[in-house]
């Protein structure tokens, strides 16, 4: 079992970058998958990045592919979700999730996630 942290949220201008976090406050994540889904209001959550448990795949929706990198730092127990010229179509809450091994794009298929961290994009 594992618990999850998000960090990093925050009210940015559009074109500005963030790096979220995802950290195990307990259990560890190295034989996790992480997913990253989104929420906006009056939305359903969404895929947005997933790293497998070791990094050597990833998968990003299309909208996000050419602006938003994954990456995992296993030492330090935590997942990254890098994101470039943000857009205010971007805004949401942000979550993250675990699911054993392999990576996912679906919801449905993690078994952890964290509260969400804010992201708001202003244009």
């Amino acid at each position: 079992q594992v618990q999850l942290v998000e960090s990093g949220g925050g009210l940015v201008q559009a074109k500005d970058s963030l790096r979220l976090s995802c950290a195990a406050s307990s259990g560890t994540l190295s034989t996790y998958a992480i997913g990253w889904f989104r929420q906006a209001p009056g939305k359903e959550r969404e895929f947005v990045a997933a790293i497998g448990w070791n990094g050597g795949r990833t998968y990003q929706t299309d909208s996000v592919k050419a602006r938003f990198t994954i990456s995992r730092d296993n030492a330090k127990n935590t997942v990254y979700l890098q994101m470039n010229n943000l857009k205010p179509e971007d805004t949401a809450v942000y979550y993250c999730a675990a699911r054993p091994l392999v990576a996912s794009m679906s919801r449905h298929d993690y078994n952890y996630w964290g509260q969400g961290t804010q992201v708001t994009v202003s244009s």
